[in-house]
């Protein structure tokens, strides 16, 4: 039957796609199935399929074939271009377009785009927006249709139209390699079915080159490794591919040749040979030299004597000393250690001398909560290397955050290579240089453990603190924190803000806590459900962020006819819903961590707005949704940096529990103001508790203690 899509239901990451339809002659129903994958309303479809009834659901349409037809009707034609599909055209143009050309619209504006200004409100900028839009749609659909056929998930039809625009197809056809690490949601696998498909030889150097780049590249983005021993390089190569190691070891070679990756001796085994990605093994190298420049350079700190504080703990006050006198130094320890108060101590001390100081942390949460804890303004990271110098020399440092006699960071434990070497290259050598951090969160996600790794540099001045103060001690958060880190299980079930409840069932443990958010804790403690955050080790699985996520937006913010919503792959975003950015923007102005709210969907213009938690309005295009994602429930990687009220996440050991790891039991842990409650399995948390994880693979630490001692 010939149908249009009125609305989309549900989409499943895998495609699984279930649609609203409507046809002539038959009553509106539901179409189900992977072949609908990419569709979207106001879409006309040829379906092939059978009718059957679902025991919950009722009757349905299970597509096995659609086919993407133009529009033949005047309703059909009206109703499709006013769906928001091509970007200039809205509900109210689309009726003065289809009135003006009636049942000829879609080929007038393919074959006679220049008569479209015969419609009022079409200017010329407007009728080259509306070609634009329309010729896009159309590459997109024959995109869909390719990557259908070579098993590919239609899904990823716009995200390559994105990057490879008209070029996409040779893409595809010569060289589809090229969309791995560009392409978000195309891995290795999903290329190289792609590439033979295309006819790629399995033995060919194109695509033994493609496995031993991309797991190089794996290594940092999923487990934060800057390098990767050759011999385990070629290993995980040669499975990926199916080949013997012989095919693979002599093309290491011709990419270190080609400087596509570089070569040098372990820093651990000498014996060993090491493999890193260019840009990597640039940025340790310019990393290690900045922060040797900034320890070896002559202190202009505008402080000749200063006043030890009788209120601070002794700890503190060595912290202090060091701070002041040492242009690179570490203060470290749990919560409750008077961290913040330290940093509080040694900037006034700064600014009493006439010095100038800028507080920064990695997120925009926890540069927030620095200023609240120190009373004092702060930053991102991101945002004062964004702020150029002053041109005039008589610009008091302040103006210049980046340049500031004391610069300080909280949360350096999220600092990655990438992010450490931009600030080290920004920093006046003279200026002190203070990292704040607890060692025993979590990495960063970016590749390289920067806190951890000076640590372990003798030469850098450390204070660790560990009194933990008087407000702190009746905390069951606290207690419950200091006994993670020492390797303890906390006392069961709890108390004091600390609670753990057994379940065993997955699907058990994702009821109760999407109840425990949305309904038990708001109405105990009398705060909306969106004082209470849902952290969970893993993204995927029933217990994961993506399923909790989900479920908890359908009970908080379910669709309804009169609330506006956009598709993107398997992802909703409706008016109303809690997101955040994944990536910093700097244009928008919104760094990642930052929260807000989806005010209003835009399809004439293919966008959403988004009123941030600090009152600014933003808008995201729907080729830009990839940097987003629902806040209802997100990752405990994704919460670093910042506090909630109320805290709840599930503890399973879904998939072996391969990300429950100690560290990241405590960064859990630690993200609670009042009240943290895990629900889950005993044998699980205690896992966590346990299981220290692997250290990264990183060569910092031996080339500054050799740069130091030079």
């Amino acid at each position: 039957m010939e149908a249009s899509v009125e609305q989309l239901v549900y989409v499943r990451e895998d495609a699984y796609t279930v649609a609203r339809m409507s046809a002539d002659g038959v009553p509106a129903f539901v179409a189900t199935g992977r072949a609908l994958a990419g569709v979207q309303p106001g879409e006309t479809l040829r379906l092939l399929g059978d009718w059957s009834t679902h025991p919950r659901y009722g009757r349905r349409f299970a597509v096995t074939e659609c086919e993407r037809v133009t529009p033949s009707s005047v309703r059909a034609i009206r109703v499709y271009l006013g769906s928001g599909l091509i970007r200039g055209i809205g509900p109210r143009l689309a009726y003065a377009i289809v009135d003006h050309f009636g049942e000829h619209t879609l080929k007038v504006i393919d074959a006679e785009p220049e008569r479209l200004t015969e419609v009022v409100n079409i200017g010329p900028l407007r009728q080259a927006q509306i070609v634009q839009a329309w010729q896009e749609q159309k590459a997109i659909a024959a995109l869909m249709v390719t990557l259908q056929g070579l098993g590919v998930s239609p899904l990823l039809a716009t995200k390559i139209y994105q990057v490879f625009g008209a070029d996409a197809d040779e893409v595809l056809a010569t060289d589809p390699y090229r969309l791995i690490g560009r392409v978000r949601g195309v891995a290795f696998r999903v290329a190289d079915r792609i590439a033979l498909q295309a006819g790629v030889p399995e033995r060919s150097p194109q695509r033994v080159r493609a496995a031993l780049l991309d797991r190089l590249e794996a290594a940092g983005s999923r487990d934060g490794h800057c390098f990767v021993p050759v011999p385990a390089l070629v290993r995980e190569a040669a499975e990926l591919i199916e080949q013997d190691h012989e095919l693979v070891r002599p093309v290491v070679d011709a990419l270190a040749a080609e400087r596509r990756l570089v070569l040098e001796t372990s820093p651990d085994r000498p014996e060993q040979v090491v493999a890193y990605p260019k840009h990597v093994h640039s940025r340790e190298t310019a990393l290690t030299a900045q922060l040797a420049a900034l320890c070896r350079a002559r202190s202009t700190l505008p402080l000749r004597s200063y006043d030890e504080d009788p209120a601070l703990h002794d700890d503190q006050r060595a912290a202090v000393t060091m701070a002041l006198t040492s242009t690179v130094s570490i203060i470290t320890g749990g919560p409750g250690c008077g961290k913040s108060h330290t940093v509080k101590a040694v900037a006034a001390t700064v600014r009493a001398a006439g010095g100038s100081v800028t507080l920064t942390a990695p997120t925009g949460k926890a540069a927030k909560r620095l200023s609240e804890l120190t009373g004092m303004p702060a930053m991102t990271v991101h945002r004062m290397l964004a702020q150029q110098p002053d041109p005039d020399p008589e610009t008091l440092f302040d103006e210049r955050p980046s340049q500031a006699d004391l610069v300080v960071v909280d949360e350096a434990s999220m600092l990655d290579l990438h992010l450490a070497t931009r600030l080290t290259a920004a920093v006046r050598p003279g200026s002190h240089l203070l990292l704040i951090g607890d060692a025993d969160q979590l990495p960063s996600i970016g590749a390289g453990d920067v806190l951890a790794d000076l640590l372990r540099v003798p030469a850098i001045p450390r204070v660790h603190l560990t009194h933990v103060f008087r407000q702190a001690d009746g905390s069951g958060i606290v207690d419950a924190a200091h006994r993670v880190r020492a390797g303890r299980l906390p006392g069961l079930p709890g108390g004091g803000g600390f609670w753990f409840e057994e379940l065993d069932d997955p699907a058990q443990v994702a009821r109760r806590v999407a109840h425990l958010a949305m309904v038990a804790i708001p109405r105990k403690q009398g705060v909306p459900p969106g004082q209470v955050q849902v952290l969970c080790p893993m993204r995927k699985g029933e217990t994961g962020a993506t399923a909790l996520g989900r479920l908890i937006q359908d009970q908080l913010n379910p669709a309804a006819d009169d609330k506006p919503e956009h598709w993107s792959g398997a992802t909703v975003f409706r008016v109303g819903d809690r997101v955040m950015p994944i990536r910093n923007n700097y244009d928008k102005g919104v760094f990642n961590g930052e929260t807000g709210t989806v005010t209003a969907v835009v399809r004439e213009e293919r966008a959403i707005d988004i009123r941030t938690d600090d009152g600014e309005t933003v808008r995201y295009g729907f080729d830009e949704l990839d940097d987003l994602t629902h806040a209802y429930a997100i990752s405990v990687h994704r919460s670093q940096g910042s506090e909630y009220p109320f805290v709840v996440a599930p503890i399973v050991a879904e998939s072996g529990g391969i990300m429950l790891r100690r560290k990241l039991l405590y960064t859990l842990v630690t993200r609670a103001k009042a009240w943290v409650v895990l629900v889950g399995q005993r044998e699980a948390l205690e896992l966590a508790v346990h299981r220290l994880g692997h250290p990264r693979n990183t060569g910092l630490p031996r080339r500054l203690t050799l740069a130091l001692s030079s």
